[in-house]
């Protein structure tokens, strides 16, 4: 399998567990920081108590509130690169309150660091990130088993707490799962091999994140695209152009391929694809294009443009996992909107089947009540019919927002399930 230009991954642990040392000894120690940025930390590290030259937390704790209460509160994105790879981390907060913004920055990954604290073992808030993870369909976790320093570099606990986690991954259904031994602090195991650990044969983090080769969705060679906007110039020398711009989401889309446009139905053909102001005869996933039909149809922004041969579910009627958002708790006939790319309809929950225990995978008996960070199954109806793949097989068109009709706040994060 071919590797992947990017690699999009999450970290996750409880509070104290050195998710941002962590993230901040990767950067730090595969040169990846600017000499004004360090000189800037290392200032700034005086202050914080920390027995070393500089606090690496300090790079993805960025705000100061946050330092100052001692918790990261939302996604902190990075970038970095090496010569093999590009890199977007979303450092998601540890405490249990802010569930929402971890299921924001896992939605998109394709990988999941989870941090264990050795000397603490796996906790319930282990158990919660990766359940998140499950949810979600990420196609690889990665066990940080960190703060191997504090007990000793022991081998014998770091395969208890592997064998324990190993476990309870394979009932939840975690796809794909690795463990490597950490301390973040010292620098062992993160950027290169440490000789603290020997016991250990397999590779550092960096080498890890480097290679790993990640499951492709199963839906990837699958055409969609959804129309952002249709554009009619009108003008003397374009009097009868008509294009529809936007990305593709997945797969392929050919000139001359005969295509259906949803939720309409309507049949044509592809008559042009314009990219970077010039025709091309095909373009694939992430592209934009504008796209041009032989047949001049009613399309409108939101519409998704499908090969006629790879038809996905078109329905007014949805199920689905959401982890709910607002901190006003869900009321009974609240009016909605879905949100879906560039799709978007009135919609309404008619129904919570359960709710899923953050902690131990049960599924509760629903009381119909939703609140915030609660995750559960329901199920949508929406004024629009939708045009969508399940979550697992295509994120691009099986996730989605609710919006609150009445004050355009987003109060809930979803992904479509069977």
């Amino acid at each position: 399998m071919k590797f992947m230009d990017l690699l999009r991954f999450f970290t996750a642990g409880n509070v104290d567990d050195g998710k941002s040392t962590l993230i901040g000894r990767l950067l730090y120690d595969s040169n990846s920081i600017s000499t004004d940025i360090i000189e800037t930390l290392t200032r700034q590290s005086k202050t914080t108590g920390v027995n070393a030259d500089i606090d690496l937390a300090l790079l993805t704790d960025g705000l100061r509130a946050e330092r100052e209460q001692g918790i990261t509160i939302d996604v902190a994105y990075k970038y970095f690169s090496t010569g093999k790879r590009k890199f977007i981390i979303a450092d998601t907060p540890g405490h249990e309150q802010y569930t929402r913004n971890m299921f924001t920055g896992a939605s998109t990954a394709d990988l999941a660091i989870i941090l264990v604290d050795a000397r603490n073992g796996i906790t319930d808030q282990t158990k919660r990130h990766s359940i998140i993870s499950a949810t979600l369909g990420i196609p690889e976790v990665l066990v940080c088993i960190n703060k191997m320093d504090l007990v000793d570099y022991s081998e014998d606990r770091y395969l208890e707490i592997a064998s324990e986690y190993s476990k309870f991954a394979k009932l939840i259904g975690l796809n794909s799962f690795s463990f490597i031994p950490t301390s973040a602090l010292v620098g062992d195991n993160v950027v290169s091999r440490s000789e603290n650990i020997s016991w250990y044969k397999g590779p550092a983090l960096l080498e890890y994140l480097e290679t790993v080769e990640i499951q492709q969705e199963k839906n990837n060679d699958v055409g969609r695209f959804q129309v952002q906007y249709v554009i009619r110039p009108q003008t003397t020398e374009l009097h009868d152009y008509r294009g529809y711009a936007g990305s593709i989401l997945s797969g392929t889309l050919k000139v001359g391929q005969e295509v259906t446009v949803l939720p309409s139905g309507s049949k044509s053909k592809i008559s042009r694809i314009e990219y970077n102001f010039s025709d091309v005869e095909s373009a694939s996933e992430n592209q934009p294009i504008v796209l041009h039909l032989e047949d001049d149809l009613d399309i409108s922004r939101g519409n998704t443009i499908v090969p006629s041969n790879q038809l996905p579910v078109t329905d007014k009627g949805i199920n689905a996992t959401i982890c709910w958002m607002d901190n006003s708790a869900f009321q009974t006939g609240q009016k909605l909107l879905i949100q879906q790319g560039s799709f978007r309809s009135k919609a309404a929950i008619k129904e919570i089947y359960s709710k899923i225990d953050i902690h131990s995978y049960d599924q509760l008996e629903s009381d119909g009540v939703l609140k915030l960070n609660e995750l559960a199954k329901v199920g949508i109806r929406t004024a629009e019919a939708v045009s969508s793949d399940f979550f697992k097989e295509n994120r691009k068109t099986g996730a989605f927002i609710l919006i609150n009709e009445n004050t355009n706040q987003t109060v809930a994060a979803g992904v479509i399930e069977a």
